[in-house]
């Protein structure tokens, strides 16, 4: 297998897992994952307009800056991961629109697996899109972990989603950004690998 059919592949895995975080466990309790995933609850909110189509269009405008400081190789590869994660989100609201559980429970799988999914694209030369694609060049300019930047730009947009939905939205999503950045920099550091897994769960 070719190095470019793995990395797409690896990609796709890293975007699936995403998009599972959001769609299953995140979305249905209105909890956004990042900035971009708040524009599109506030969007869902207001104009019934669906998570998967609202992240795909709020993303377009950062991905030319993608081009423009990332590369057209990472913009490419964003793209390609943005579209499955949309999709999945959106296949998601279709078979299973109600919570699985309670918040505070749904928080946590989500949180988890939308990290491991970014830890994943970040690692493959992807972005996930949204406020990633700022983190990314932002962590690059100063220096700083991708997961640290991307806690604190999201955290404007929550405050804002949090006035449209509930307060209480805001101590969700800064919750989930907490974990969620925690597991992206554990993965996306080599801590945490399927061979790293496999592994502990063999012991």
């Amino acid at each position: 297998m070719g190095q470019t059919l793995k990395t797409f592949c690896a990609l796709a895995i890293g975007a699936l897992i995403q998009g599972l975080g959001m769609g299953l466990f995140l979305f249905p309790h209105h909890i956004p994952s990042g900035g971009a995933a708040g524009i599109a609850v506030i969007n869902e909110y207001f104009w019934n307009i669906p998570h998967g189509w609202s992240l795909w269009l709020v993303n377009v405008p950062l991905l030319f800056a993608a081009v423009k400081f990332l590369g057209t190789g990472s913009a490419v590869k964003t793209i390609f991961a943005v579209t499955v994660t949309s999709l999945t989100v959106d296949v998601i609201g279709l078979v299973l629109p109600a919570p699985i559980s309670v918040p505070w429970v749904d928080l946590v799988f989500g949180a988890c697996l939308f990290g491991i999914g970014v830890g994943i694209l970040f690692r493959n030369g992807a972005s996930s899109g949204g406020m990633a694609i700022l983190a990314q060049m932002f962590a690059k300019w100063f220096s700083q972990s991708p997961g640290r930047m991307m806690f604190w730009i999201n955290s404007v947009i929550f405050v804002v989603t949090a006035f449209v939905v509930g307060w209480w939205i805001f101590l969700f999503a800064i919750v989930t950004q907490w974990l969620g950045t925690k597991v992206l920099d554990f993965v996306y550091n080599g801590q945490l690998t399927f061979v790293k897994l496999r592994k502990a769960l063999q012991m």
